[in-house]
């Protein structure tokens, strides 16, 4: 078996050029994790994802690089949390999408694919060899609907 057999063939992608409303729109009506970005060829580019939200919405001083540890001193609200949301709802989802996610082919072996999934704890994408085309995404989800059902 191999991660073809694992991996969803139509996920749900988003384009460069979404916004950071339309992405977390898709995340949160239906609880994914990330998901991946493709140009208008189908060409894969990275992944957007629920840590890039939160990333968005967290006070700077939480987030920077040799940055603060602990911030209990620091008293938020949601409507704060919301307002810096707001400010950057209309930015491209590119402003934070991760491009280092490992690919597999699809042929990659089923339970290194698995390893990969434990490892890197984000969905795969499955990328036809030799180009960029994204063929599917390896999921937690899509792992556990086919062990249940074997």
């Amino acid at each position: 078996m191999s991660a073809a057999s694992l991996m969803d063939p139509n996920p749900t992608v988003l384009k460069p050029t979404d916004i950071i409303s339309t992405a977390a729109e898709y995340i949160m009506q239906h609880r994914y994790r990330s998901l991946p970005v493709v140009d208008e060829d189908g060409c894969y580019m990275g992944v957007f994802g629920v840590n890039c939200l939160l990333r968005l919405v967290l006070p700077r001083a939480a987030i920077m690089e040799q940055g603060l540890e602990s911030v209990p001193f620091i008293h938020e609200s949601l409507t704060d949390l919301h307002q810096r949301l707001r400010e950057v709802e209309n930015e491209p989802i590119t402003i934070c999408m991760r491009s280092e996610i490992e690919t597999v082919p699809p042929d990659h072996p089923m339970v290194e694919t698995l390893l990969i999934l434990y490892r890197t704890k984000t969905s795969i994408p499955v990328v036809e060899p030799g180009s960029c085309k994204l063929l599917g995404m390896v999921s937690y989800w899509d792992v556990g609907e086919k062990i249940l059902s074997a």
